[in-house]
């Protein structure tokens, strides 16, 4: 039997083990950099796209912001039927540390901010989505990081104390959340060796 006082590790999943950024699909559509950007901070804003992160789908939020946005209201439609384009495949070194805790036989448990809908077209993807013990999904629950009822969720679902979990996430207000519930708290940036971050917090 496994040393109880090793931690379990908490993956977030975008920038964590999926590279996601709307940036992938736009520079597809928009010749100028400068438009898009333009788009990015008004139109299809990132405080805007976590509001919907709750959402199952996107027909109704993505009908109401092309109203507010007529101008921009086919490059809107795109964040719903051409979503999938805004990943660009696994960070790979990650998803090693989350394919070697599987197959020694440690529970691996995720809690990410994503559309339901978005995420079921993602599994197919990446059928790693589909290995986690417990994962806490967003749209799934109509609530999103970093709403502490998002992590007690997980707490609850997975039989673990937020003691004997390690957070790995790509945003300082969903780690910070995290901490103040009991957890430890990994954030993540590109370049970073997280086997040693885990290994330092007793996780690996």
């Amino acid at each position: 039997m496994r040393d109880q006082r090793v931690k379990d590790v908490v993956f977030d999943l975008g920038n964590v083990l999926l590279r996601w950024d709307p940036r992938h699909l736009y520079r597809k559509v928009f010749a100028d950099e400068a438009r898009m950007e333009h788009f990015l901070a008004t139109a299809c804003s990132m405080a805007w796209i976590h509001s919907i992160d709750g959402c199952h789908d996107f027909a109704e939020p993505i009908a109401k912001r092309a109203k507010e946005f007529p101008h921009y209201a086919d490059e809107l439609a795109l964040f719903d039927t051409r979503w999938l384009e805004t990943l660009d495949g696994a960070i790979t070194e990650n998803l090693a540390i989350f394919h070697a805790l599987k197959e020694a036989g440690r529970p691996v448990y995720g809690i990410t901010n994503y559309p339901a809908q978005k995420f079921d077209l993602s599994r197919a993807l990446h059928p790693f989505l589909d290995a986690f013990d417990e994962i806490v999904v967003s749209g799934r629950e109509g609530v999103t990081k970093p709403d502490a009822r998002i992590y007690q969720l997980l707490f609850e679902r997975s039989g673990r104390a937020p003691g004997e979990l390690v957070f790995v996430d790509d945003v300082a207000r969903n780690i910070a959340a995290a901490e103040r519930l009991g957890m430890s708290g990994v954030l993540y940036a590109p370049g970073m060796d997280l086997a040693a971050e885990l290994r330092a917090h007793g996780a690996l």
